[in-house]
């Protein structure tokens, strides 16, 4: 993807404009926005952009100047392309962009199909200069590479790039292949230089491989029917035992996708295009093998999202907190994901969905989702070079620290409730009041309140409602002359011999020598 840089002080028109354009369709990316020429200066050094869309009126430094500093300062030839988008239509700024090689002047509103033609043009004009310095600096075979794969090649340009990447002329077998090093979800994935040093040494007849970064660990190489031939035994095989070996020096599992082999250099796009698909299968056919797309391509993909059954019951177990339970469902989902040929990509989007309805509970329960939502982030961006048991293992991360979060919430809560409910007797002790109302008004199962009251209070509900009462009846022997019956009705019970044998169980005294005693001390 050749970079874009777009330049504008007024914020709709940066974001207007990435909405507004198809970029990758044209094989352009937004690399970065400025909004003013002096910071697009300092973001040019650290993003080296193909392209520069600016405005021409803003302040620091405008657009004009801007490209003046560019053009003045760095070398024109491999310095970005610019096209200036302005609002006002006069002669002379369309003159000044004019001289400094300015691609194209487009008037705001920007008419889409204006822009759009622009960059099919200015496609052709990066990809030409890219050579250009490439053949000039004589850059590495991985930059001739990564120029071919952008687009299809023109085939006026076909024999350059033989050239270019040492093959013989009219190579007659070319196959596109991607290396996939599966560091997994808990270790950094290996890096390009890493992982260039290992590569160098399965040259052949001395040569270097090219070799292209796709994402961090996916990386991607052609391979010439030169070499295929040399190969004992045939490709296929040959290749199995590459990748082993290179499994080996790496320490790491490691699976290769082999697209289709074409004749002409014009047409190995297609043969990465086809090593993509291959990719797809990754999940169905298994990792720590060779992958090539002429024996998966036609069998079935499952792209659509899980049925929502499986999850649920992960969620109840989760909730549950019941880790072994959970564990075996989730290998269940790590075999039906395998079984029904689902792409990574669908996997992880059901995945996703389910974390989402964890952190949904987490949120309802009034816990920061924060955390799990930063880790679901990293799933989510760097799945793509797991393997689906590495994706598994992540995914019951994830869940066994949310399960154990949503087991703290629910403590945290139920002591709050327990609390509740206990200063809820205490004030209403005088109520017709038992277990099973109680739990009435608070939503709580009575059998589960009873338990916890006294994992609580180490005391059952009952035997806690009692004391109360009985304190509070020893309050009104002391201080008033009511008869037993009323002190039995106020405290809340009716019945005025049960509350004597209860007052006389816990007090050892029964109520009327209780009060004479506090008289006789008198």
């Amino acid at each position: 993807m050749f970079k874009v840089l777009i330049v504008d002080d007024e914020v709709f028109v940066r974001k207007g404009l990435q909405k507004l354009i198809p970029w990758e369709e044209f094989h352009f990316t937004i690399a970065g926005e400025a909004k003013h020429g002096g910071e697009a200066l300092d973001m040019m050094k650290q993003l080296s952009p193909d392209l520069v869309i600016t405005d021409i009126m803003m302040p620091v430094l405008d657009g004009l100047g801007l490209i003046r500093s560019v053009k003045e300062e760095g070398d024109g030839a491999a310095g970005p392309e610019f096209i200036i988008i302005s609002g006002y239509n006069e002669f002379k700024y369309a003159q000044q962009a004019i001289r400094y090689g300015v691609q194209d002047y487009i008037l705001k509103p920007i008419d889409v199909k204006e822009m759009e033609e622009t960059l099919v043009k200015l496609a052709g004009t990066i990809r030409k200069k890219r050579l250009i310095a490439l053949t000039k600096e004589r850059f590495s075979r991985d930059g001739v590479l990564e120029l071919l794969l952008q687009d299809k090649l023109p085939a006026e340009e076909d024999v350059r790039y033989e050239e270019l990447l040492g093959l013989e002329p009219h190579e007659p077998e070319l196959r596109f292949l991607i290396v996939e090093v599966h560091t997994g979800p808990f270790t950094a994935p290996i890096s390009l230089k890493s992982f260039r040093e290992v590569w160098a040494a399965f040259g052949t007849g001395g040569e270097e491989l090219p070799l292209v970064e796709h994402c961090p660990g996916r990386f991607g190489t052609l391979l010439a029917g030169s070499q295929l031939r040399t190969m004992e035994p045939p490709w296929p095989q040959a290749l199995e035992l590459f990748r082993r070996e290179l499994a080996g020096r790496l320490q790491q599992e490691v699976t290769f996708y082999a697209g289709g082999s074409k004749e002409r250099l014009t047409e190995v796009r297609q043969s990465y295009l086809e090593a993509n698909e291959a990719v797809k299968h990754k999940y169905a056919e298994g990792c720590g093998r060779v992958i090539v797309h002429q024996h998966v391509k036609a069998k079935p993909l499952d792209q659509t999202e899980l049925e929502p059954g499986l999850f649920n019951r992960l969620l109840v177990e989760l909730e549950e907190n019941n880790k072994e339970a959970f564990a075996q469902t989730a290998m269940e989902l790590q075999l039906f994901l395998q079984r029904g040929r689902f792409t990574p990509s669908a996997a992880v989007h059901s995945i996703s969905r389910f974390v989402e309805r964890v952190l949904l509970v987490v949120k309802q329960m009034g816990g920061n989702e924060e955390e799990l939502r930063h880790q679901l982030v990293r799933l989510e961006e760097e799945y793509p070079v797991w393997t689906l048991p590495q994706l598994t293992e992540c995914f019951l991360r994830i869940t066994g620290e949310a399960a154990q979060y949503i087991d703290i919430l629910r403590k945290d809560r139920n002591k709050g409730d327990i609390e509740r409910i206990k200063k809820y007797i205490d004030s209403h002790y005088a109520d017709n009041m038992n277990l099973k109302n109680i739990a009435a008004l608070f939503y709580m199962n009575p059998v589960y309140l009873g338990q916890l009251f006294r994992k609580t209070y180490g005391v059952y509900f009952n035997d806690y409602l009692l004391e109360r009462r009985v304190e509070e009846a020893k309050k009104l022997l002391r201080q008033t002359d009511l008869r037993m019956y009323e002190i039995a009705e106020r405290v809340g019970i009716k019945n005025a011999n049960y509350f004597v044998s209860q007052f006389e169980k816990l007090v050892k005294l029964s109520p009327m020598e209780y009060r004479n005693k506090l008289v006789k001390k008198e």
